[in-house]
């Protein structure tokens, strides 16, 4: 998933070089260019005749939203996923935010073997559910990345939501959403689940 989180890091570096939902767009059709390209193995060859395509929310400025950020480093943990992997993380912090005008809070995750590379050092990690989840979204959850904040507050961009590889493929090892990361609104930004998309 690395390919993926780089593209976010550029998308956040460049937001104000056009328009926000350009830029937005631009990004997604990047996404979906990086799953069926037969050279980033992201895919199989059955799986990329398989595709039908990505689908998402449409943008909407007003989930590119400020929220507060508190800093509070937990103990290294296992990450329980979808397979037997249990990669290392830690608690980072906390981010709060306003949706609908309620109070929203979510844990914010550090992956211990990622901080070590120079291009994801200050990478930090949001998986997630909501309410939208199994419905519109992927059941298993979704995840939101960001930057280590300088102060307490960052900008939680809801429209770059994404899903994890599992979605696409049996083939993955994704982390599965904490039980104190699932919102009761339903979060209507980012990415929905894939076009065709089967449970089975």
């Amino acid at each position: 998933m690395k390919t993926l989180l780089l593209l976010i890091i550029c998308y956040s570096a460049n937001v104000f070089s056009q328009t926000y939902k350009d830029s937005i767009i631009e990004l997604r059709i990047i996404h979906t260019g990086e799953l069926i390209d037969t050279s980033t193995h992201i895919l199989s060859l059955e799986e990329i005749a398989d595709f039908q395509g990505l689908a998402y929310f449409d943008v909407d400025s007003n989930f590119r939203i400020t929220a507060t950020f508190t800093k509070s480093i937990g103990k290294k943990f296992k990450m329980p996923t979808s397979t037997t992997r249990t990669p290392i993380y830690r608690r980072f912090g906390y981010v709060e935010f306003l949706i609908d005008g309620k109070n929203q809070t979510l844990t914010v995750y550090q992956n211990m073997a990622l901080r070590r590379q120079k291009e994801f050092k200050n990478y930090l990690f949001i998986p997630f559910r909501d309410a939208s989840s199994n419905h519109e979204t992927y059941g298993g959850g979704r995840y939101l990345d960001l930057q280590i904040p300088d102060g307490n507050k960052t900008i939680l961009d809801l429209n770059t939501i994404y899903n994890p590889y599992c979605v696409y493929s049996h083939r993955y090892s994704c982390p599965i959403p904490p039980v104190e990361n699932t919102l009761k609104v339903a979060i209507l930004a980012g990415e929905k689940v894939p076009v065709g998309y089967s449970k089975d």
